[in-house]
């Protein structure tokens, strides 16, 4: 397999620009010759489609949601970076650009991410357009507010529900779109196999989530903008529907996996309170602008956090990382949160928990301008706690949450199939091994409002594919296969249910390839797995029909897939001997705990080709080359 990111020569900040004038154009006559897949409709998906239909294709769009608002962007909360120096802080292009590789502690790849830092700027007029209420100054001015791993105010927001809000408004210029007729929707229908044809993606085999149809649809190029696989560990802030499917499936059919094992570990969620649950709640990062992490000096100290005075209180982070403070990268403030609960100073049930104290805050500015800013956060807290934080600190504890591997693509954002395209969280591309806070949102936006629908025309008119219907041998023949996997799963009739196998593989998961992982976990997880998937398949009941609306049957589809990908999640975090970002390998720490990466011999993306055993896959390597951000120990303190 051959990895050629196609990245353009010359100064980074005259990439992008460069690039955008050497793409081959497809003229407006012939746009309307060519039809493209999008697979998902959130941020990502939803702009890609709108767009471009706007432009002139002929979009199919897909999501299992019976709405495109109810894509998983919607939970978004904190807000979307750009670099627009609002606030004069001496921020710019260049400065996120630096921030977001040095973030990501050097795992990404240089060129995308400065054009995802320019893009950012065309981002939030986009939105404001389409009268997304972001938050404003008094005289009107938009707002922004710190987020981790910055030192300057770039994070618009509109209070807790930024994601939300930017849904509405790409869902806006979706729905104009199908009412337009440029866009065909087919909400409540699953993505379950990819059709490739002479090398290309031409099309995907669905299910019809309500009658349970299996049909095929064709087209000139498939994008998929489906989201993350944080759901493999079961417990996550993903939504329970939030899947690995789409781009497993793809994988399987001969498009790389990259850097599996880059799974983010959200510092400021609600702890775990029981075995019945199903998930896991996130409180935004935006509380840590104004929240105050702490713990008690001494373990065993069970006073209430009012009777524990401030010379009892131990606020680590601001002492780890005095320049960062309560506002340092997530995997950073993951670990320091593990680390206190570890030494038998953590709160609440199960000491597994660290204070999130508004207490200063409120006293300097008032409760009235914290509701304000987090109201239906603080809201959403009290609802699910019974406990007021205007009055008490919120308690979290870092949970599964954002996953930076994907499909590798290229700078066009196309995978190693020719014709499928990968967009959002779906690929690998900008993150390296840790997202910034409020950069989803960022990239979601900027691959389908300003990249893809630019780099679809260049393979367009290049490839010129060949007209192809879904009445095509190679599309019968990979229907059959979806059918085939589906009875197979109808006819097991075993006495183990669904979730309790994705249960007992999130467990496994989340103890050995969490938050730290070593060899001998890793070496344990990649012999249970197999055996897991094994008894899966001899014992798992799926009840009803392939006829009718199945969740049973949904689920065990996707836990399938969970369990295969678990073990190239593991199998990747075992063959890189080095600790970076979300990746933490306990053999390979600083004196004071901090990530020790490898660049000698691990600077580069590790990207997974199938073979057809999933216990031997093959590793192909794109190197990363560090020509602006030079390489150096990250450091926050």
């Amino acid at each position: 397999m051959e990895l050629r990111s196609r990245v353009p020569d010359g100064p980074i900040d005259g990439k992008w620009d460069k690039h955008k004038f050497e793409m081959k154009l497809v003229n407006p006559a012939n746009k309307r010759k060519y039809t493209v897949i999008v697979v998902g409709s959130g941020l990502a998906g939803g702009a890609a489609a709108a767009t471009m239909s706007e432009l002139g294709y002929n979009v199919k769009c897909f999501c299992f949601q019976d709405s495109p608002r109810r894509a998983h962007s919607i939970a978004a909360q904190g807000g979307i970076n750009a670099a627009k120096n609002y606030r004069n802080d001496g921020d710019s292009v260049y400065r996120l650009f630096y921030d977001t590789v040095k973030g990501g502690d050097f795992r990404s790849r240089e060129a995308n991410v400065h054009r995802l830092a320019q893009v950012s700027l065309q981002i939030i007029d986009q939105c404001v357009a389409q009268g997304v209420p972001f938050a404003r100054e008094y005289g009107g001015l938009l707002a922004n507010r710190s987020f981790g791993g910055a030192q300057v105010s770039r994070t618009f927001y509109a209070r807790g529900q930024t994601g939300q809000q930017l849904l509405l408004g790409a869902y806006q210029a979706l729905e104009k779109e199908v009412a337009r007729g440029g866009v065909t929707m087919y909400p409540r229908t699953e993505m379950l196999d990819l059709v490739v044809i002479d090398g290309r993606a031409r099309g995907i085999v669905v299910r019809d989530m309500v009658t349970g149809r299996i049909e095929s649809h064709a087209a000139d190029a498939v994008v998929l903008g489906t989201g993350g696989y944080g759901n493999v560990f079961y417990l996550s802030t993903n939504a329970k529907g939030s899947n690995c499917t789409a781009i497993w499936r793809a994988h399987k059919r001969g498009a790389a996996f990259a850097n599996p094992c880059y799974t983010q570990i959200h510092p400021t969620c609600i702890p775990v309170s029981g075995d019945y649950q199903s998930k896991l709640t996130l409180m935004s990062e935006s509380l840590r602008n104004d929240g105050r992490v702490w713990v008690p000096k001494r373990g065993g100290d069970h006073r209430p956090p009012d009777q524990i005075p401030e010379a009892d209180r131990d606020y680590y982070l601001e002492r780890r990382y005095p320049s960062f403070g309560n506002l340092a990268p997530r995997d950073i403030a993951s670990r320091a949160a593990k680390a206190v609960c570890d030494e038998g100073r953590g709160v609440g049930p199960g000491g597994l928990g660290v204070y999130l104290d508004f207490a200063d805050a409120i006293r300097r500015l008032g409760a009235g301008t914290i509701r304000e800013r987090y109201g239906n956060l603080f809201e959403m807290y009290q609802r699910i706690t019974d406990e007021n934080p205007y009055q008490v600190p919120m308690r979290i504890y870092p949970a599964v949450h954002y996953t930076m591997g994907g499909l590798w693509v290229d700078y066009n954002l196309m995978s190693t199939i020719p014709g499928l395209h990968v967009i959002g969280e779906a690929n690998f591309s900008d993150h390296g091994a840790n997202r910034l806070g409020a950069s989803a949102l960022m990239q979601g936006l900027a691959d389908g409002y300003f990249i893809i629908p630019l780099t679809i025309g260049d393979y367009l008119a290049s490839a010129r594919p060949a007209p192809v219907d879904a009445g095509h041998a190679e599309f019968k023949r990979v229907e059959g296969e979806v059918v085939e996997r589906t009875r197979r799963l109808l006819d097991i009739r075993g006495k183990r249910t669904v979730d309790s196998f994705h249960r007992e593989l999130g467990q496994l998961m989340w103890d050995k390839c969490g938050m730290a992982r070593n060899a001998a976990g890793l070496g344990e997880a990649l012999r249970r797995i197999p055996e897991l998937r094994e008894e899966f398949w001899r014992n798992v009941n799926v009840p009803g029909s392939d006829g009718e609306l199945n969740q049973a049957l949904e689920k065990a589809g996707r836990v399938a897939d969970f369990l295969e990908l678990g073990q190239l999640i593991c199998l990747d975090a075992l063959h890189r001997e080095e600790s970076c970002g979300g990746h933490f390998r306990e053999e390979h720490q600083t004196e004071d705990g901090e990530a020790r990466r490898d660049d000698a011999n691990f600077a580069y993306v590790a990207a997974w080709e199938y073979t057809g055993d999933l216990a031997a896959p093959r590793l192909n390597r794109e190197p990363l080359e560090f020509e602006y951000v030079h390489l150096a120990q990250r450091s926050y303190k």
